[in-house]
């Protein structure tokens, strides 16, 4: 216990992270670690657990609540006497860790109804996978398709295990509770210990004539499955579409797992997203500017015509109302803001030139000069006399 890592630590979120944090962070190493993504990895599967281990007590508020007050020790924890304290101490851990070194397997007193009954149903695993989008895609809505492996129920055998698919028999050693008990004495005194079945392996039943396509197991890996995916109209970068019952296939008939799937999106050239909104720069000429102009403005349902006044200043911005992306949740859309952009002409013919001068003149501007307006204002900001 000692050696454990902090929980928070783990998961890779500061201590007052929200339930929501907590969650994310753990499907994000779920994803990256699960089993089924690496096979025969020793490391990944002992990150995976580590990653259960911490979600399991941080996504319950009452078992995080004793974590952030005792650490790995809990509040449950206790000694023993002579060994710094009484049953309701902190000095020695989980009780059952002392019994443990004695009984070298389950532990002692709760380990009984610590075991899941091998013979019941069970739930298969949730699985996780990512897909790319566009940027219109995301704000529409479309279909896709992801490959996932998964555990499937054997179709041989119907889930069984047995080759004529007849149901396996109880376990005469255990009499299938998938647990067998014995009694071992110890420094302080006598107890009833509880193992797992060497004969069933915990399950309760054994199968005689095995299923030659799943080897007795009930359900065979299948690779590369097909599963549409719906991406709902107005889903963002990082989100996560829960599909019930789309992961891998539960045993003994129990429901099958979840598949969570999440969106990448790709930026795009001219758009960018700010929650429902959309923004965009459109450039436009000198002329344009001074004298207004009906412009066209590109949006996520094509081009529109927009009139602008004249004297638009470069940076301005205009919102197009119900031009954005649709509400992931409810009905509606955010907005569009577009902004202005003069562009300067960077070579301009000797007949361009005068024309400009012309103007500067009839403005009463010099060209060589900047406006007394800039000066005024740095002078008024920093009591400088320029």
């Amino acid at each position: 216990m000692a050696n454990k890592r902090d929980y928070y630590e783990v998961l890779g979120v500061p201590k007052g992270a929200s339930v929501e944090e907590i969650k994310k962070a753990y499907r994000k190493l779920a994803k990256q670690y699960h089993p089924d993504v690496n096979p025969g990895n020793k490391d990944a599967e002992s990150k995976f657990k580590e990653a259960n281990e911490a979600y399991e007590i941080l996504s319950d508020p009452d078992r995080k609540a004793r974590y952030d007050q005792f650490g790995h020790e809990d509040n449950q924890s206790g000694g023993f006497g002579g060994f710094g304290g009484g049953f309701n101490g902190s000095g020695f851990g989980d009780i059952g860790d002392i019994f443990e070194s004695f009984f070298g397997g389950s532990g002692f007193g709760r380990s009984s109804q610590r075991q899941k009954n091998g013979n019941a149903p069970s739930k298969g695993d949730d699985l996780g996978s990512n897909i790319q989008i566009t940027f219109e895609e995301a704000a529409f809505g479309t279909e896709k398709e992801v490959q996932i492996n998964r555990l499937e129920t054997c179709k041989s055998c119907k889930g069984s295990g047995s080759k004529d698919s007849s149901s396996p028999e109880r376990c005469k050693h255990c009499g299938g509770s998938g647990q067998v008990q014995y009694k071992q004495s110890t420094p302080f005194g006598q107890f009833v210990n509880v193992k797992t079945c060497e004969i069933c392996g915990g399950q309760g039943t054994v199968i005689k004539d095995p299923c030659q396509v799943c080897g007795g197991k009930g359900r065979v890996l299948h690779r590369n499955v097909s599963i549409k995916v719906r991406i709902p109209a107005g889903i963002d970068d990082g989100q996560t579409i829960s599909m019930r019952g789309e992961g891998g296939h539960g045993s003994r008939g129990g429901p099958s797992g979840d598949l969570f799937v999440t969106v990448s999106v790709k930026p795009h050239k001219v758009f960018e997203r700010k929650g429902s909104d959309v923004y965009c720069e459109v450039p436009v000429t000198f002329a344009q500017a001074a004298l207004g102009a009906e412009i066209d403005v590109p949006t996520l349902d094509g081009k529109v015509r927009y009139s602008m006044p004249e004297g638009t200043q470069t940076g301005t911005v205009f919102r197009l109302k119900n031009r954005g992306i649709p509400f992931l949740r409810g009905t509606g859309r955010g907005d569009m803001y577009v902004r202005v952009s003069i562009e300067v002409p960077k070579k301009l013919n000797e007949k361009q030139k005068t024309i400009l001068k012309s103007f500067a003149e009839a403005s009463g501007d010099d060209v060589h000069e900047q406006r007394k307006s800039f000066f005024n204002k740095m002078k008024d900001s920093f009591g400088v006399q320029w």
